[in-house]
């Protein structure tokens, strides 16, 4: 028994749809739906399968390309390396503290367990994680004192 070619397209952009709530896919499949829906409606007019196919992509891939402009860009915010950024108030060795960075207050840990930095200095940001900043002074990065000798090398 040969389905009935809207109920075909009916049946296949129920079935799209259901299976985006299933398979997120950033509205891929919900799109191919909704372009079978369209294509139910005009199976109704344009009885050719070949036809109906056609327009099937041409409505997913127009659809797809046109909806996903609409949609926010997911970026994640990063933290460029060796940021400069300034104390707000003393951090302790494994306590947070607050540096100011990019002109907000974050929650910051130095990123050498043994070092205690100053309110009011400057500092480099190393790395992010979560809300708090990884930050080292920039005194300790210029001195010899953090940097390994070769005997720690090997």
């Amino acid at each position: 028994m040969l389905l009935n070619p809207t109920i075909f397209w009916l049946l296949a952009g129920a079935i799209l749809c259901f299976l985006e709530l299933l398979v997120p896919t950033a509205f891929v499949e919900f799109m191919m739906g909704l372009s079978a829906f369209i294509v139910a409606g005009v199976s109704l007019l344009i009885p050719s399968i070949s036809v109906q196919v056609a327009l099937w992509m041409i409505f997913s891939v127009a659809s797809i390309l046109g909806f996903r402009r609409l949609l926010p860009n997911h970026t994640v915010a990063t933290i460029a390396d060796a940021q400069e950024a300034e104390t707000l108030t003393e951090i302790l060795p494994g306590q947070p503290g607050r540096v100011i960075y990019e002109g907000n207050s974050w929650r910051a840990k130095c990123d050498d367990e043994s070092s205690t930095i100053a309110a009011n200095e400057k500092v480099i940001v190393v790395r992010r994680e979560g809300n708090t900043l990884f930050v080292l002074p920039e005194n300790l990065l210029n001195s010899s004192v953090y940097l390994p000798n070769q005997s720690q090398l090997k």
